[in-house]
């Protein structure tokens, strides 16, 4: 029977932020708190996402966070999200980047001149150098340097203990050997991400066909979904969509995770009958981005083309926006020549580029905002940036969706306690990251790393503020005791 103050259930972003906030909080107050550390993968596997992702950042020049994101969220949510819990980010965010910063992390700054982005952060956006990877290497080191941390690799989180008035007491583990464990603590903290993992719970609360979504990393297929079960076990409340999930467009040649075909703005997407089938420029590219992918599961067979031409990929390449697959574009002089190489018909789609072509109108195309150059007459028709494709030679991306995360999970205050059903916090039980809810209809994007980073840290750093309290308390007691 093991004995802990706190126990962090994932390793990801916001599994190693609460773990390494709470070694150096206990450390500042002369504490030296026990952790456990529970992760379901092997050692060098980094399960979840936070290994994969490019892990770009909603933040300007000095690290700042975008203010415009909770309004971004109030409008696609229509008014479900919580500001409160989007203002806390917003306070939080550029401590949280700087404290990764003075940890080690590199951050490349990134001034956008050809996307115009729905950030105001003045065209401005930061991402780590190496990725997730560097932020969960970084952070994975510092917390080795304490040897009051002992981590459970290969260990599934099976069900929250709890006392007889309901408050956590610790966790019943599955080790690798098949048998159940004990962990005892006061304190337990999920973060170990949604159910995109998990086909059943897929099924249940997103719908039909959510098996024939790839994951977009190979460590999402350890989210099973284990933190949201074990806490409505024991009365938590939710929050976010349970029928909305994250998806992206993907490279379907490429040989590593994540790698999304990012400018479906900039030309047309076509379905396996080259028509097309959504509205490329309806808004931002952050902004349509997960709605392309989502309609291209549900309704176009999982199969769609990215056509451009020259004067696009002259202008993008090298960059971000079509360079994250490890696959060159296909490339071709002529449309029917490209058709052949994407497998498509070259008939049909010589036909819809040419219509699509004629029903450009003549505006000036002006890709920093939204210019206004459409087409007429087409269904559906594009609103914004419906240039012509007629610059050879022309290029080609076979895509499909491929699922990032869940909506739905555990709902929690702004210092990351999970509440009640009656909007109460349960007593040692905290969550931070994917698991826990607040998305609604859509994902405004670039915060999805902060939040986990943010949240994480803020549990880390309370939990030992409440250790410290509660061995003063102790410690006042034992002296009013024996003077008694």
């Amino acid at each position: 029977m093991d004995n802990f103050d706190i126990i962090v259930v994932g390793s990801g972003f916001a599994g190693c932020m609460t773990t390494l906030n709470f070694l150096e909080t206990t450390k500042k107050l002369s504490k030296a708190g026990r952790v456990a550390l529970v992760e379901v993968g092997k050692a060098d596997e980094r399960c979840g996402a936070s290994r994969w992702t490019m892990a770009y950042l909603r933040l300007d020049k000095d690290l700042a966070f975008d203010s415009d994101w909770k309004h971004e969220m109030a409008l696609v949510s229509n008014g479900l999200a919580d500001q409160s819990y989007c203002e806390t980010l917003e306070r939080e965010a550029q401590t949280t980047a700087k404290y990764v910063q003075d940890h080690g992390v590199k951050f490349n700054h990134h001034d956008e001149e050809n996307v115009l982005l729905e950030f105001k952060t003045g065209q401005h956006f930061v991402f780590p150098d190496g990725g997730g990877k560097a932020i969960i290497d970084c952070l994975m080191g510092h917390i080795r340097e304490y040897k009051n941390t002992q981590v459970y690799w290969e260990t599934e989180a099976r069900h929250l203990l709890t006392d007889k008035r309901g408050a956590i007491r610790g966790l019943q583990v599955r080790k690798k050997d098949g048998l159940l464990y004990e962990l005892n603590a006061p304190n337990v903290v999920l973060a170990c991400g949604g159910f995109e993992g998990n086909r059943e719970m897929l099924a249940k609360y997103i719908g039909r066909r959510t098996h024939e979504l790839p994951l977009i990393a190979p460590g999402l297929k350890y989210n099973r979904g284990a933190g949201l079960s074990m806490a409505l076990e024991v009365g938590a409340g939710t929050a976010g969509s349970f029928d909305g999930m994250h998806c992206e467009l993907v490279d379907t040649r490429a040989t590593k995770p994540d790698a999304v075909i990012w400018g479906h703005n900039y030309g047309i997407v076509v379905n396996e009958q080259s028509k097309r089938f959504y509205d490329e420029g309806k808004r931002h590219l952050f902004a349509t981005f997960e709605k392309i992918a989502l309609e291209l599961w549900r309704d176009q067979n999982q199969k769609g083309y990215f056509i451009t031409d020259e004067l696009i990929m002259k202008r993008f390449r090298p960059g971000w926006v079509y360079d994250t697959t490890d696959q060159e574009p296909e490339k071709a002089d002529t449309i029917h020549d490209l058709a052949i190489m994407l497998k498509v018909d070259p008939d049909a789609l010589e036909k819809t580029i040419k219509e699509f072509n004629e029903a450009c109108n003549d505006k000036p195309f002006d890709l920093m905002k939204l210019d206004g150059k459409a087409t007429t007459g087409l269904n559906p028709d594009k609103t914004n940036w419906a240039n012509p494709i007629n610059t050879p030679p022309y290029y080609g991306y076979p895509v499909t969706s491929h699922l990032t995360f869940t909506y739905g999970g555990i709902k929690t205050n702004n210092e990351a306690q999970v509440l009640s059903t009656n909007d109460v916090p349960i007593p040692g039980l905290w969550a931070a990251g994917e698991l826990t809810g607040i998305f609604y209809n859509e994902y405004p994007p670039a915060t999805s790393v902060l939040r986990s980073l943010t949240f994480g840290r803020l549990a880390g750093t309370k939990i030992a503020e409440q250790l410290r309290s509660k061995s003063l308390l102790r410690t006042v007691t034992d002296t009013v005791r024996s003077s008694l």
